[in-house]
């Protein structure tokens, strides 16, 4: 396969397996064929996703460098410094607004499992 007939717009008008005149071959992939197809390139919202999924690991690793007294947060630039402390903020005020459908109802104390001996 992949003969395509062109319109006089240019765009792919039809597909066929055999070429015959004024058809022209592209290869299999090609950016052109696969969206006549209807398979669409990974939508740019798609890489803005792995950004964020990105972003979010980066700053796990200069927090665990913090913790680990690697780097202190003073040894990055000031910018670097408000943008880390505008992102922990907002996700702070992200999570105490969310919905929590687990928390702690304190009836783990009332519970006394010491007589229950060792589970083997």
């Amino acid at each position: 396969m992949p003969y395509v007939r062109r319109g006089p717009d240019g765009q792919i008008d039809s597909l066929h397996r055999q070429g015959a005149e004024g058809m022209e071959f592209l290869p299999d992939g090609h950016a052109e064929l696969m969206v006549f197809l209807g398979h669409t390139a990974p939508a740019t919202s798609d890489f803005g996703r792995l950004d964020a999924d990105f972003v979010r690991v980066i700053e796990d690793v200069i927090d665990t460098l913090i913790v680990k007294n690697i780097i202190n947060i003073t040894d990055l630039p000031g910018e670097a410094q408000a943008k880390l402390f505008a992102r922990k903020n907002f996700r702070e005020r992200m999570s105490k607004s969310s919905l929590r459908l687990f928390v702690d109802t304190g009836f783990n104390s009332l519970i006394d499992d010491t007589n229950f001996g060792e589970f083997r």
